[in-house]
């Protein structure tokens, strides 16, 4: 896991040409007045989501990884909380499903949290199980940009 404001985004460019991109697109000014739902950059090689809701409570819901893509998540708006685990510490709750393209898993006892606000961004790797869009202290809206990098 990378987790980093989006100055310094030409730090990891060098990690891949998509994580690049991605990260060039999330530094440019327009990118936050995109509208909610899918937008493709290289049809499904890599795509972003933008997401508008309400943090959800701290014990609430499960762990997600993927496998063919990593998640570069970006708060735009607000301050959330990510829990982050090593798949290898999870109980899976729902088996991978290519559909969804994620597995799910109960939320350990233990784990790290990322507190994200305004302007920062964690790029998540298929070994990282998350639990994002978490309360952090009270209860926030969030305008928030998933970016889906296909890891072939």
């Amino acid at each position: 896991m990378i987790v980093d404001r989006i100055e310094n985004e030409h730090l990891y460019k060098a990690v891949s040409p998509r994580i690049a991109k991605a990260l060039e697109l999330l530094g440019s000014k327009d990118i936050g007045e995109k509208a909610e739902g899918k937008h493709e950059v290289e049809t499904s090689k890599l795509y972003f989501l933008v997401q508008n809701y309400t943090t959800k409570p701290r014990s609430n819901g499960l762990f997600e990884a993927h496998k063919k893509y990593l998640d570069i998540q970006f708060v735009v708006d607000g301050e959330e909380s990510i829990f982050v685990e090593h798949i290898s510490k999870l109980k899976e709750s729902k088996a991978y499903n290519e559909k969804d393209e994620a597995a799910l898993y109960d939320q350990p006892s233990s784990f790290s949290e990322i507190r994200m606000s305004k302007g920062m961004f964690c790029i998540l790797f298929p070994e990282d199980g998350h639990g994002p869009c978490r309360t952090m202290i009270s209860e926030c809206k969030v305008h928030k940009i998933v970016f889906k990098v296909a890891i072939d």
